[in-house]
């Protein structure tokens, strides 16, 4: 077979793969855990692999999230749904999730947020509201929002949204159209913060609400991981199936959700916690790397009550062919064909 694959072309083998987990080099054989362990080490007191994992109990019954199934569809059906994605200072991730909605179907509407000066934000203002009236999608996509300054990320969105005009075409989107909200990564971290998932509604959050914050690295992690499905009560979640595991890649430096277990057995119960970070075995876990932010009972997506409003810290949205194409499993969420499907 190698002959064949390389006919014409110099070569030599220096080695073959083989089914045990370790190298051999000769008469020197090391497991692929130990060789991991001696490369990652120099350096761990600078770049910490590992941290202390919270002995939280995750495991879910599914039973109650698949009891509560809905089947969601939008009153007022539309062709061409459109979809609002605003721009902020440092947001990164629009070009990806535009591509994403086209390709599900969906009519993109992009604005820029200028800042310049006091009349630029004011009409910004005035152009957002105007925006999400005029759309049946709000997308937040993924960035470092003004460098996630001052003092934590999201903070520029969240000021933005809770201005009144804003606020009301927010509102006005969710409880007289039917509209549907997606946040990932930083969009995810604003809709936390202003209350829209998991309350549904914009509100001033308490001293013990549930946030994101900096991972329990205490460092920006760039990797994939492993997500499972554990509610499928959302319109963006209807192309799934309860266990589904997926793949999909985590940056952020602060997608650590945390909360109280009061929260987080409600948010249980009603099928609010849509997905987990999970181990190979397929069992969420709080251990390194598989849940790479630290975040509490391994959440990894988060809804509104009514399903209508999803978060997430994964970036379903940087998929495609020749995408992580080294990195086996599967990877496409079909959220955004599933938003689009809702008001067809």
């Amino acid at each position: 077979e190698v002959d064949s694959c390389f006919r014409g072309i110099t070569y030599e083998i220096i080695g073959e793969t083989q089914e045990q987990p370790y190298i051999q080099i000769g008469k020197m054989k090391m497991s692929i855990e130990e060789a991991e362990k001696i490369w990652s080490s120099p350096l761990t007191s600078v770049f910490p692999t590992k941290t202390y994992a919270e002995k939280i109990n995750i495991d879910v019954d599914c039973k109650k999230a698949s009891e509560n199934k809905r089947v969601y569809s939008a009153k007022n059906k539309i062709a061409q749904p459109t979809v609002f994605l605003p721009i902020f200072p440092g947001t990164n991730g629009e070009y990806e999730a535009e591509k994403a909605f086209k390709n599900a179907g969906g009519k993109v509407e992009t604005m820029i947020f200028k800042n310049r000066n006091a009349r630029d934000i004011e009409a910004s203002m005035e152009q957002i509201a105007t925006s999400i009236r005029n759309a049946q999608i709000l997308m937040l996509p993924g960035g470092m929002s003004t460098g996630d300054e001052p003092g934590g990320s999201a903070k520029f969105i969240v000021n933005i949204f809770k201005n009144s005009i804003v606020a009301d075409a927010v509102m006005e989107l969710l409880q007289n159209r039917d509209g549907l909200i997606l946040g990932l990564g930083n969009g995810f971290q604003a809709l936390m913060k202003l209350g829209l998932i998991p309350c549904g509604e914009i509100k001033t959050l308490q001293e013990n609400s549930a946030t994101i914050t900096q991972n329990s690295l205490g460092r920006y992690v760039s990797t994939m991981a492993a997500t499972k499905v554990i509610s499928n009560c959302s319109p963006w979640l209807a192309g799934t199936q309860i266990g589904d595991t997926h793949i999909v890649p985590i940056s952020t430096g602060e997608g650590r959700v945390i909360a109280t277990q009061e929260q987080v057995q409600d948010w249980f119960a009603n099928g609010q916690i849509v997905t987990q970070y999970v181990d190979f075995q397929a069992k969420p876990t709080m251990e390194l790397p598989y849940n790479p932010t630290g975040s509490y009972y391994a959440i990894e997506g988060l809804t509104s009550p009514d399903g209508r409003v999803f978060g997430k810290i994964g970036h379903s949205e940087r998929i495609g062919r020749d995408i992580s194409k080294n990195i086996p499993g599967k990877k496409d969420q079909k959220i955004f064909e599933s938003g689009i499907q809702y008001f067809k």
